[in-house]
């Protein structure tokens, strides 16, 4: 009899992890398995490359509420979410104004604690051999679904994200296991979390060569990425978030120029920051030099068409734009955020360059002036293969053990 698995997540936009999602499903033996795939809302690009093999859960319309706008929630009568998203706000300003966080990301320590209550039991589904709480509120596996073995993802830096730590850890510690995506992800949630080590496992991002590569082919608008002889393409993908450090793009450009770089620095994107973005590029007078080609759902072509990948992060668990961009066999640069080395091997596979902005445009100055070393990285790119199909087999251990 088949085992049965339990997935979830918020969305299908366009992300590393929805992506390494992707992968994931890909990779599932499905002679062996039954997955239902349970989404919040069904909306993004990626609904699109779920495999026919999975079966794809109704959308519940408490569930997809978390995220849509108040004003939406009201007008569908669903008042008790109103109220828990009402509650967990003014609850996350009261924490905000004692801890003065960094970020935004404690408020949704909050909205789980008072949405979940609320939301509808997923137990009609029945009882599964392994539930995983991919990308969403882990809260949710947690209390609506009947499994055997529960597991929950980490996909960032703990340390570089503000989070209830007292308020969360119940939920993190009613997990079997708690998978990380990296060595270095481990490592800092563990400095969050010390007492969760020995729940930890180890399962990279799923990602297939075969399918970057084919998707690579397809045509894209030369117009937007033109070729010009001499002029190198910087190629940057991610969402217009602080995390991603985009802002700071305009202001390492024109540090380029001045050094006498010849470029165009495209950014594939959506989201909050763009208009901050756009300014920063007007300010910088670098209309010419930086463009925001905005959401695309297929950013592959554009990979392939760059002369070099940069992820300028502030913070990253494992980006998975930067393995894609490494399975085209493009020379990466990656600032020195905290877990960059878990990513890159420096002057083998890829260079990290400092995430401050004067350091970072002599960073990738210095690598473009050196052809020697671009060409020793392309070399061992094209060498590699950087799938990791094989990763599958760590769920399939922890299903059966």
């Amino acid at each position: 009899m088949k085992k049965r698995i339990f997935i979830t997540i918020h969305y299908m936009e366009i992300g590393g992890a929805e992506i390494s999602l992707i992968g994931l499903l890909d990779t599932i033996d499905y002679s062996l398995y039954d997955v239902d795939l349970f989404i919040y809302s069904h909306q993004g690009e990626l609904m699109k490359l779920i495999p026919a093999q999975v079966n794809l859960l109704p959308q519940m319309d408490e569930y997809a509420c978390i995220e849509q706008p108040i004003s939406r929630v009201i007008r569908k009568g669903y008042y008790r979410i109103v109220w828990a998203r009402l509650k967990a706000k003014l609850q996350y300003r009261a924490y905000k104004k004692k801890m003065n966080p960094i970020d935004h990301h404690a408020i949704w320590d909050y909205i789980s604690e008072n949405i979940t209550p609320v939301l509808p039991s997923l137990e009609h589904l029945g009882k599964y051999d392994f539930a995983i709480s991919f990308l969403a509120l882990h809260s949710v596996v947690r209390e609506k679904v009947h499994a055997k073995k529960k597991i929950a993802w980490i996909h960032t830096d703990y340390t570089q994200v503000s989070v209830n730590a007292p308020l969360q850890l119940p939920v993190w510690s009613s997990y079997d296991y708690i998978a990380s995506i990296s060595d270095d992800v481990s490592s800092t949630f563990c400095k969050i979390y010390p007492s969760l080590k020995n729940k930890l496992v180890l399962i990279e991002n799923i990602l297939s060569p075969t399918f970057v590569r084919t998707r690579a082919e397809e045509q894209i608008d030369w117009g937007e990425i033109p070729i010009v002889e001499g002029k190198i393409k910087f190629l940057s993908v991610g969402r217009y978030s602080p995390q991603k450090n985009f802002y700071n793009v305009p202001d390492i450009a024109c540090k380029l120029r001045a050094l006498g770089l010849h470029f165009c620095w495209y950014i594939i994107g959506y989201g909050g920051d763009e208009e901050l973005i756009e300014s920063k590029i007007k300010e910088a007078h670098m209309e010419e030099h930086v463009v925001l080609l905005g959401k695309k759902s297929n950013p592959y072509p554009y990979m392939k068409a760059c002369d070099v990948y940069i992820q300028p992060s502030r913070y990253e668990g494992k980006s998975v734009t930067v393995r894609e961009a490494q399975m085209l066999h493009k020379p990466v640069i990656v600032t020195n955020y905290p877990t960059a080395s878990s990513q890159i091997k420096h002057e083998l596979d890829g260079v990290i360059v400092p995430l401050e902005n004067n350091g970072c445009a002599q960073g990738i100055y210095d690598f473009i002036c050196d052809k020697d070393l671009q060409a020793t990285i392309i070399a061992y790119l094209k060498e590699n293969d950087f799938g990791n199909e094989k990763e599958i087999q760590k769920i399939y251990n922890l299903i059966k053990a």
